[in-house]
């Protein structure tokens, strides 16, 4: 499958090629529960956020999703592990690069990696977000750092560096979905409605931290007050009003709906009350035209109020579908109807 690339992930191989030559109404609780998973009941909410700086959030509007299931965390490593061992899928970090792809490129640059963050030494203006990303080869999700680096003592912290169709295919595997964008923010807000955070109004309620997302100065310091510099393992924190760990901070997760920063505007405007909306049809970014983007939710430990405040609820970011970085993970949903889902657990119910 021919690959169509980020203007970011372009940037950052033709960069590395360069410098180192030659070298993506409540419904009741089901009897059955399954494993590892927490129901998330039906119901209306106000969709969006009035926060200035994110249009493509607006307007807030009135939005209507039926009952489902969610994973209680963020899928981890050990759970992909399983997930790879069994299938043998092999993630998009981890195929060699289509010279197709990179016109001018040196076929020796060509080598398989993914996106990493990395500190810069010193200040950097914000408007250069190439000063603290950079192409790694060998990055992927066993080696989230490059080929010097290892899953050792990560088991339970959030897979990174899967591409759109990574975390379909393990969803798929585990006889679930991934959930629509309308659905993450039901589950987010866990029963708050309008509130700035997913815990309620207030950022540190009693001083502690209720996310694991940067502070200090980025993307050079990181006071790592809430105890995290990079990811944390999941549920580190505490979980939200239905149960569900996560959903704000450490990792960006991949939902279904194909990203327009016009979505809400016609959501809004056809009708009263958005009824389990899926998503355009099509996605059209206009800062990187010709680009398919899906929609990502919840933020990342790189969320910075200074910088990047988009883990609120409302907050809506995008990715290409074939890239993956180090602060972009998943987690799967099911539905309640026995008809769209499998009867019995699935076998990565069982393992979790």
């Amino acid at each position: 499958m021919t690959r169509v690339l980020s203007g970011l992930l372009l940037v950052l191989i033709a960069v590395r090629a360069i410098a180192a030559e030659p070298v993506g109404a409540a419904k009741p609780v089901p009897a059955a529960t399954p494993l590892g998973m927490v129901w998330v009941p039906g119901g209306e909410f106000w969709m969006g956020t009035e926060e200035p700086s994110m249009t493509d959030a607006r307007p807030v509007h009135r939005v209507h999703v039926d009952g489902f299931w969610m994973d209680r965390t963020e899928v981890t490593n050990d759970d992909f592990a399983r997930f790879a061992k069994e299938t043998g899928h092999v993630t998009v970090a981890e195929r060699p690069l289509d010279p197709k792809d990179f016109p001018g490129v040196p076929p020796e640059a060509l080598v398989p990696g993914s996106i990493v963050f990395a500190p810069p030494p010193g200040d950097v203006s914000l408007a250069n977000h190439l000063a603290w990303w950079s192409y790694v080869p060998g990055a992927s999700w066993r080696q989230p750092e490059g080929p010097k680096s290892d899953l050792t003592g990560r088991g339970r912290h959030p897979v990174v560096h899967v591409a759109w169709e990574d975390a379909a295919a393990y969803c798929n595997w585990a006889g679930k979905r991934l959930p629509t964008e309308a659905e993450f923010e039901r589950a987010a807000r866990g029963g708050l409605d309008r509130k700035k955070y997913d815990w309620g109004d207030e950022l540190r309620p009693g001083g502690k931290p209720q996310a694991n997302t940067w502070q200090g100065r980025f993307p050079t310091q990181n006071s790592a007050e809430d105890g995290f510099t990079g990811t944390a393992p999941v549920a580190s924190f505490p979980p939200n009003g239905f149960g569900l760990h996560d959903l704000a901070g450490n990792v960006w997760e991949w939902c279904t709906d194909w990203y327009r920063p016009d979505t809400y505007e016609k959501d809004a405007g056809a009708s009263d009350v958005a009824r389990n909306p899926r998503g355009p049809a099509d996605s059209f970014d206009p800062a990187e035209p010709g680009i398919p983007k899906r929609v990502q939710r919840g933020g990342s430990y790189l969320c910075s109020d200074s910088y990047c405040s988009r883990y609120v609820p409302g907050g809506r970011g995008k990715g290409a579908t074939d890239s993956g970085t180090t602060h972009v993970g998943f987690r799967c949903v099911r539905d309640a109807s026995p008809a769209l889902a499998p009867a019995a657990e699935s076998r990565a119910d069982h393992e979790r």
